[in-house]
């Protein structure tokens, strides 16, 4: 393995593949709301594969983002893919359109409204022939449900990746945004690899999941893991540490998530390359023990 973020934040093996624990996330990929193609795809190209280059082997991506663009940039940078690399994909959400609109008053974030979910197993099925397709790969390393569909029982929902697994088209199965009873059910019906729920310094309401999988050795990917809000404004704590280290506040936030937690995966997304740098440096952050117990206590 490509030696410096694993020898720096350690390996999490998911589908018989260690890698090292701090990823990339592919959502950005995409044009503005993560709708439509980016502004510079050239650019996104050269993101992923210096991601790649500088030790990344965990990219997380998502039928839904563009949609189907990031899947295409990916296979377009970095395909065939070096054996180590782990591609992770989700399906069971479709778009209505971007998840940022301008009203002329500004730009107003639609949020899940622009992300319904869909957890027909027909559809979960096609979606998963439609991701090997783009991403021109024989076998998915990692399939996740991207939402639970309200309207079908989850044990159909998973149970039909369950089936794509057993076929040899998925290696392993995620989760996405669940409790921690749902992570339960699942685990009856099928070996769950990876949890992926919002979490970060400001949001803690997925604390019991994050527990339960580091208890259990299940790989839980924080979704919008920078977020740290006025915590990162001037004289604020996040600030004051990142000082201390001589680094970002967001290089902190990411380093307080890998502290948190050995099954802890961060994939912080960009579309630029001097961004993803940046991101990455966050390996070699080494918070304090005081420092550390400060920022937790935050949330």
């Amino acid at each position: 393995m490509n030696g410096t973020i694993a020898e720096s934040v350690g390996t999490f093996e998911i589908a018989d593949k260690p890698v090292a624990r701090l990823g990339f996330g592919a959502m950005r990929l995409t044009g503005r709301g993560v709708w439509g193609p980016p502004a510079d795809r050239a650019a996104c190209v050269r993101v992923v594969r210096r991601a790649v280059e500088l030790g990344v082997r965990l990219i997380d991506t998502a039928d839904s983002y563009g949609p189907h663009i990031s899947e295409e940039i990916i296979a377009e940078a970095i395909h065939p893919y070096p054996g180590d690399v782990l591609i992770a994909t989700k399906a069971g959400v479709t778009r209505n359109g971007p998840d940022i609109i301008d009203t002329g008053g500004g730009p107003v974030h639609i949020g899940p409204k622009a992300w319904p979910p869909v957890g027909r197993p027909e559809y979960l099925r096609q979606q998963a022939e439609m991701s090997l397709r783009r991403l021109r790969l024989e076998r998915i390393d990692l399939f996740q449900l991207h939402r639970v569909d309200p309207t079908i029982p989850l044990a159909d929902q998973v149970g039909e990746l369950a089936k794509l697994k057993a076929e040899g088209k998925i290696a392993a199965v995620g989760l996405s945004q669940v409790s921690v009873e749902q992570i339960e059910q699942a685990r009856t019906i099928t070996e769950i690899a990876t949890v992926q729920n919002r979490y970060n310094l400001t949001d803690r309401s997925s604390a019991a999941v994050l527990e339960y999988c580091t208890v259990n050795g299940i790989g839980f990917m924080p979704w919008a893991p920078v977020a740290a809000g006025t915590l990162a404004g001037p004289g604020g704590p996040l600030a004051r540490v990142a000082a201390n280290h001589r680094a970002t506040p967001a290089q902190v936030a990411i380093a307080w998530l890998l502290a948190t937690s050995p099954v802890m995966l961060p994939i912080p997304g960009t579309a630029k390359v001097a961004h993803l740098e940046d991101n990455l440096a966050a390996a070699t952050v080494r918070l304090e023990p005081g420092e550390l117990a400060e920022l937790t206590e935050l949330g």
